[in-house]
Parts: C-alpha cells; structure tokens; sequence
C-alpha cells in the first residue's frame, strides 16, 4: 500500500535498533567524560571520544555526535551574565598598548591578566588569572572576596613562581586600578616584566583574558557554590582540569601544558601562525 516491501520495513526496524544501541554508549562515554568537564564543547568532546569510540567499533561522525546529544539534550547552551570588575577612571599612570601589531612565538613572552566574579550563596567572590598567550596555559590564579589590589597581586606572584623560561615578557591587562597600582607595578619591575595595557575602554584589545573568563566560568564553574572556601577548591580542580586534560582548539587539539613545554624559547625550527583570539597574530615552534 505504501510502496515499502516487507524486507525493507524490517531492515529499517534493524538499522533503527543498532543506532539506539549506539547512541546509548555514546551517551554513556559522553556522560562520563563531562564529570570532569561538564561544559565543554561538542568538537572538543568529539576529538577526547576518538581512542574510545574506535575500541568500541562504533562509527560516529562529528555530525552524528552533535544529532544524539541534540536528541538526549545534551548540547551546551550559552550564558550571558555582566558584573562589572575594571574601574579604569583613576588618576594612576596607564600603560601603552605594546602587543599591537606584534607576533609572539614562544611560551612566556606575553602574559595577559584579568579579573572576573564568581557568585556564592554569600555574595560575589572574584578569581583573578594570569595566562601565557601563546600556550593558553593558566600561570597564576587567586579568589578574594573583594576587588583589593592584593587578589591580583597574589595571581601574579604565583605566576612568576610557576615562569619556567628567561627573557623579555610582556604583562598585558586593562587599565584597572588593580594594574597600575605601585605594589603590582613594583612587583612586574622587580621581575623585569614590561607592562602593557590596552587603548581606553575597548575590551576587545584583552580579548583572550576575557575568553579565559569565559571558559572557566562558562564549561567549569556552573553552579552557585556555598562559600568562597568551597569555591577556591573547585576553582583549582578546574584550572589544573583546563591545564592538563582539555584540548584547545587554537592549539590543534593540545593542551595547555603540553603546549608550554612544547614552545621552548630557544627552539628554532618551523614557525606556523596562527590567528589568536586576542586580535594579534600567534606563531609557534613545534619540535
């Protein structure tokens, strides 16, 4: 009657049963795999699935995994939320823009800061970071419950505990009054870190601290913990998880730490570029 054979009806049925058995373990691997990870992103989940996907034999494309996690609601949904945390009206010095136009090609030659809010039960907590630009890699991190200079201050004293290569870094954040305070100011001339911020008020020229914010905020830090001290403990979990297990796009599916120690300074060999996401050309060497 509806010009389907009797044969085809049941290959369909079949055809049908083994695509639930297989989005079954699929959701299964993807479940477990966001334990540590609750947010991240369907292509980054798709490269981490591989190894398994292939000791299994199942044959799931990027496409097919992006249409089973659409049918189990699955997907990751954006979250738009502002506090604001830069006071740039001050009469402190600001700094010139010193990474304009620049190519940076090793680990540890520019560093950007910023700070974000992170909400407990109690009230706004505030997670200051510090990040190597060119390898993604968090240096230094510190959460206070207020936005006094000694937060950014204590980011980047653990930063420069965690540096591992000499030369010619640049710090680069916005004109806070945070940066341009004389103890933060004292501590990068001390170190022999040049300072850079950006031009007025655009947030776009510390484009990659703010997506750092982004991807702690948005993949990591979900929920709205109890108090600052249970905050602090998730925050680390979730740096040290972000350093070491999750694949960067921009960086060919590596992570952080594997890329920091891949981009030796005084390795010389082929340079690729990349565009970074802070609006300035990246290049870096691989062994």
């Amino acid at each position: 009657m509806f010009g389907i054979s009797r044969q085809a009806y049941y290959q369909n049925r079949i055809r049908q049963k083994e695509q639930l058995e297989i989005r079954s373990q699929v959701r299964e691997l993807v479940i477990d795999r966001r334990r540590r990870m609750p947010r991240i992103g369907t292509r980054k989940l798709f490269y981490l699935l591989q190894p398994s996907l292939r000791s299994r034999s199942l044959k799931v494309g990027r496409d097919k995994l992006f249409s089973f996690l659409r049918m189990d609601h699955l997907l990751i949904k954006p979250q738009k939320s502002y506090t604001k945390t830069t006071d740039s009206k001050h009469w402190l010095r600001k700094y010139p823009n010193l990474i304009k136009d620049r190519t940076f090609d090793r680990a540890e030659q520019l560093w950007v800061s910023d700070i974000t809010y992170i909400k407990t039960k109690q009230g706004n907590s505030y997670l200051s970071l510090v990040t190597d630009a060119v390898s993604r890699k968090i240096m230094g991190y510190h959460l206070s419950d207020d936005l006094r200079t000694e937060g950014v201050l204590s980011a980047l004293r653990m930063a420069i505990k965690n540096r591992n290569y000499n030369g010619p870094l640049i710090h680069h954040s916005d004109r806070g009054l945070q940066y341009c305070s004389y103890d933060y100011q004292t501590m990068l001339g001390e170190n022999n870190i040049q300072t850079s911020m950006t031009d007025g008020y655009d947030c776009y020229q510390n484009a990659l601290a703010e997506r750092m914010n982004g991807i702690l905020k948005m993949e990591f830090l979900t929920d709205t913990y109890e108090d600052i001290k249970q905050t602090e403990q998730v925050i680390s979990q979730s740096i040290t998880t972000y350093n070491d297990f999750r694949p960067h796009l921009s960086l060919r599916m590596e992570t952080p730490s594997k890329m920091h120690k891949t981009l030796i300074p005084t390795h010389k060999k082929t340079t690729r570029t990349l565009k970074g996401s802070c609006g300035f050309l990246t290049s870096f060497n691989r062994k």
